[in-house]
């Protein structure tokens, strides 16, 4: 399989929710005038606590520095495994179940943080632009690794690093077992044309930005309740939404698209209290119990917790074998 490092240099950002009216000019220009931005990758994720967004350079300019706006220091690089045209699989689990294994858990276990962005086209996985180095290295056996230049990919190589890995003078930490939360509500993975953003602009916007939340206080009390999470990707001309099936109700069937079985997916949110940047293992803790079930599963970080959205329809069939 091939792997790619995209030219994207990405910031993580947080806008508080009561700092939103200072953002929803350059948020709505972002998503709907792509035309009159030179953003091409661009993601917002509303969850009960704030607004996580993840952008380029380019996208990072139009957001006004204020105390509504938190960013995190680093500068991330996404990357993408795309399958060669000869490689079969049996299986056929999506999202990052697809990667747990090979990408996940090296990185883990080289003590490589991820942040991941799984949308309705692929899986990003986000690393830290310094540990690039170590990134390659750690992955070269097991892919073809390219890195985008100008539109175009070009083979990196490994530059022998080995002496260097695991010896930053302390042992790879074992990863915390973070508490989760299970809520109610079920989740759709959906895209739509990008030429129909238009017709769905009072939807999308009321969805963003004016639907009330389940429970706007952020502390879900069990795994009983419904909580808020609707996320908008629109990346290199691709547009991929999550959201739960009350708010799919809003949008007009014939502009949204999705698999064609129609796939619903549960919601396990990852950790009691903001996770942060540095611990590294929490996806790989999550995914690669998944990854050895074959359940598939998408995975969505954001600035506070981590979201994983499981599939039903393989968790019932791995119910029932059971």
């Amino acid at each position: 399989m091939d792997l790619h490092i995209l030219d994207h240099r990405l910031r993580v950002t947080c806008i508080n929710k009561n700092g939103l009216e200072m953002y929803t000019h350059p948020l709505i220009k972002l998503i709907f005038l792509r035309h009159r931005t030179r953003c091409k990758f661009f993601s917002l994720t509303e969850t009960p606590e704030n607004y996580t967004v993840v952008l380029d350079e380019d996208g990072f300019k139009e957001l006004p520095p204020s105390q509504h706006l938190q960013v995190e220091r680093s500068t991330w690089l996404p990357l993408n495994v795309v399958s060669s045209s000869n490689t079969s699989s049996s299986s056929q689990v999506v999202g990052v179940t697809k990667i747990a294994k090979s990408v996940i858990a090296p990185l883990a276990e080289q003590h490589v943080s991820v942040f991941m962005l799984s949308t309705y086209q692929t899986d990003f996985i986000l690393v830290r632009e310094k540990d690039l180095s170590v990134v390659v290295h750690t992955l070269a056996e097991e892919f073809n690794l390219y890195r985008e230049v100008e539109g175009e990919f070009v083979p990196v190589r490994s530059q022998g690093l080995s002496d260097g890995l695991q010896k930053n003078g302390r042992e790879v930490p074992h990863s915390t077992v973070h508490p989760v939360l299970i809520p109610k509500n079920q989740f759709c993975v959906m895209s739509l044309d990008p030429d129909t953003l238009p017709g769905v602009a009072t939807t999308l916007i009321d969805a963003l930005f004016y639907s009330n939340s389940p429970k706007e206080d952020g502390s879900p009390a069990n795994d009983l309740e419904c909580i808020k999470f609707f996320s908008f990707s629109l990346i290199d001309g691709y547009v991929s939404l999550v959201m739960d099936t009350e708010a799919q109700r809003q949008f007009p069937v014939d502009l949204l698209f999705t698999s064609s079985s129609g796939e619903l997916w549960k919601m396990v949110r990852i950790g009691g209290q903001p996770l942060g940047f540095d611990e590294c293992g929490i996806v790989a803790q999550i995914s690669r119990p998944l990854a050895d079930s074959d359940i598939s599963a998408y995975y969505i970080s954001t600035f506070s917790f981590d979201h994983a959205l499981v599939s039903l329809s393989l968790c019932h069939m791995k119910q029932t074998a059971s």
